[in-house]
C-alpha cells in the first residue's frame, strides 16, 4: 500500500514539473530571452562593436533573418541597435531597436 502511494506521488511531481516547463516554452516573449555567455557570446560581441562602435548592452542567441546571435549596442550617437550576425560573426542586418522610441521627425 505504501508502495502505491509513494508511484502515484512520484508520477504527480514527474507531471507537474512538465507542465510547469511545458508553460515556461509556450509562454515565450521577453521573458524567455536569456543573455548569452561564453566564448562565442565574447566574439559576436566584438564583431558587433567592430562594425557600430559604441557599446554593446546585451548579447543573445538568434534566429532572425538567418541570423545566430543578435547583439544590441548602443552608438556613439546614442542610438540603440540590434545587430544581427550569422554563425561565422559576420553581418547578417542592423535594425533599430524596437523597444527605444521612434526619434524620427
Amino acid at each position: 500500500m505504501k508502495r502505491k502511494y509513494l508511484i502515484l506521488g512520484g508520477a504527480a511531481l514527474t507531471l507537474a514539473a512538465g507542465g510547469v516547463g511545458a508553460a515556461t516554452a509556450i509562454g515565450g516573449g521577453e521573458e524567455s530571452e536569456q543573455s548569452a555567455t561564453g566564448a562565442g557570446a565574447e566574439r559576436a560581441t566584438a564583431a558587433a562593436l567592430a562594425i557600430t562602435g559604441g557599446t554593446a548592452n546585451s548579447v543573445e542567441r538568434d534566429s532572425e533573418n538567418g541570423a545566430t546571435w543578435e547583439v544590441e549596442v548602443t552608438k556613439p550617437d546614442g542610438k540603440t541597435v540590434d545587430v544581427r550576425l550569422d554563425e561565422r560573426y559576420g553581418l547578417v542586418v542592423i535594425e533599430g531597436d524596437s523597444e527605444t522610441p521612434d526619434d524620427s521627425e
